[in-house]
């Protein structure tokens, strides 16, 4: 017993450091004043992605490591005949696994759990590999303009969850959980129509927070969130990741945003430092209210 103890006391702490890697990796970026989730992680839609597989990696993954193009890891790489150049500085990608954890209950029965624990890996972009040539680029569909495809998507999602969508002369726009209401201020108040999308997207984020959908309202349990409080930056960072993402998929990047203030990253730092484990949260949230936005069953 004492043996099996000492085993989940050495995960626990395994665990804590992976949480601490990340958020520490996030952190970094605000105290420089840059928002690790506005960045364009590439000037076309795509983001990083393992050579191997060719699949991209989740959305904390893309926030982690913070360039586009080929990673893989060192042995990866050697079996494609290529090798790490020497000094070259690893980065690091999470992942989830599933493991067997054996509990003792009350009256001394004991049962087997499993239990998701965040590890990771260390990995290195293609730039920093030498005898391997990158893959070919793969031609862009341009039949469709970014602008339209982001209206599209839109559309159908306010229409697809029959939310009111209200555009008013002003300078307001949030989102109403009583009435599942968005307003917006109206398109040609922006002075680049691609802020507009960033505020819409924004918007729609948060609509996914209703029972119905992504239920993070239940998470507030009636709690008042105003600005600057915990639950507030916590929901916000949720939706500016997710918009970045939506905005990062159409193509349509915004170098910054009127959201992009001192007071949002001090917020948000405030949050990060006092739960670790937040940003791990926040990212799979988000990638929950984009996957939901877009309407992907897979």
């Amino acid at each position: 017993m004492r043996e099996r103890t000492k085993e989940r006391t050495i995960e626990r702490k395994e665990r804590t450091n992976v949480y601490q890697m990340v958020t520490d990796r996030i952190i970094a970026e605000l105290e420089k004043g840059r928002i690790p989730w506005e960045r364009p992680w590439t000037g076309v839609r795509s983001g990083a992605y393992n050579r191997i597989t060719k699949k991209p990696y989740s959305l904390l993954n893309q926030l982690i490591l913070g360039k586009a193009g080929e990673w893989a890891s060192f042995k990866q790489w050697q079996d494609l005949g290529g090798h790490v150049r020497k000094g070259e500085k690893a980065s690091f990608v999470t992942f989830w696994k599933i493991t067997a954890v054996d509990e003792e209950q009350e009256d001394g029965t004991m049962i087997t759990k499993q239990i998701p624990l965040l590890r990771y890996y260390n990995v290195f972009h293609i730039s920093q590999v030498e005898g391997v040539d990158p893959l070919p680029e793969e031609e862009l569909n341009t039949e469709i303009e970014p602008i339209e495809e982001a209206e599209k998507i839109l559309t159908s999602y306010w229409t697809r969850e029959h939310i009111t969508v209200n555009h008013i002369k002003g300078n307001k726009a949030f989102y109403s959980p009583m009435s599942d209401m968005i307003q917006l201020p109206l398109m040609e108040q922006f002075t680049n129509i691609n802020e507009y999308y960033s505020t819409a997207t924004h918007e729609s984020v948060h609509s996914t927070m209703k029972e119905t959908r992504c239920n993070r309202a239940e998470e507030r349990k009636g709690k008042i969130v105003a600005f600057g409080s915990e639950e507030y930056s916590k929901e916000e960072l949720v939706s500016e990741i997710g918009a970045a993402s939506l905005m990062n998929i159409l193509g349509i990047e915004t170098n910054k945003t009127f959201r992009n203030s001192t007071a949002y990253i001090q917020s948000w730092l405030k949050v990060l430092k006092n739960e670790p484990r937040w940003i791990v949260s926040a990212s799979s949230r988000a990638e929950k209210a984009v996957e939901y936005i877009l309407n992907d069953k897979q």
